[in-house]
């Protein structure tokens, strides 16, 4: 497997498959491709999905990873509560850009929305915070309760953690066998 995790965004999907994920996304399913071409169609093209084989992660639960710099793209609207509902499974977002240090992470569970952050190191702006922080967020550095005089202080290393901790931190799939190929999806 090829690992990635800077610069990009990604969904982790719990205990389904690579074509439902793509269907619920609206892209068009290209077909299978080796995992290092895949993992750079996600980072070389704005239209372009990776969508993982199930994977063991977080709870010994199988998660589908789908990255690509389209689910960062300000047109693209990745609503976790829709597609968790649809799915009928848990949906975690993640997007994390060390130049403008943007990061974002979502979870929601059989269309209800769990938990939302969202942060912009470059002005220091919360820009989402919804349900309580986990000991996973807490231990990224998170306070317990936000409020105007809170102080919040992520890093793209912190999205990896809270990855890891939920579901999969994609940076560690390097070097692992492969469980098969990427599918590539593609917007229309």
């Amino acid at each position: 497997m090829v690992g990635f995790g800077g610069k990009q965004a990604w969904l982790a999907v719990r205990g389904t498959a690579a074509v439902p994920v793509l269907e619920a996304l609206g892209l068009r399913d290209l077909g299978e491709v080796p995992w290092r071409e895949g993992v750079d169609l996600a980072y070389l093209t704005d239209d372009r999905v990776a969508v993982t084989p199930p994977l063991v992660g977080a709870r010994d639960t199988r998660w589908v990873v789908a990255a690509g710099r389209y689910l960062l793209r300000p047109d693209t609207t990745v609503d976790v509560v829709d597609l968790s509902a649809r799915l009928h499974t848990e949906v975690q977002f993640f997007a994390t850009h060390r130049v403008t240090e943007l990061h974002r992470w979502q979870r929601a569970v059989d269309g209800d929305l769990v938990r939302a952050f969202g942060y912009v190191g470059q002005t220091g702006e919360v820009t989402s915070w919804h349900g309580d922080p986990d000991p996973a967020e807490r231990d990224a550095g998170l306070p317990a309760v936000f409020d105007e005089g809170s102080t919040v202080l992520v890093s793209e290393s912190d999205v990896r953690k809270v990855a890891n901790a939920w579901s999969i931190d994609p940076t560690t799939l390097a070097g692992r066998p492969a469980p098969g190929p990427i599918h590539v999806g593609a917007a229309d």
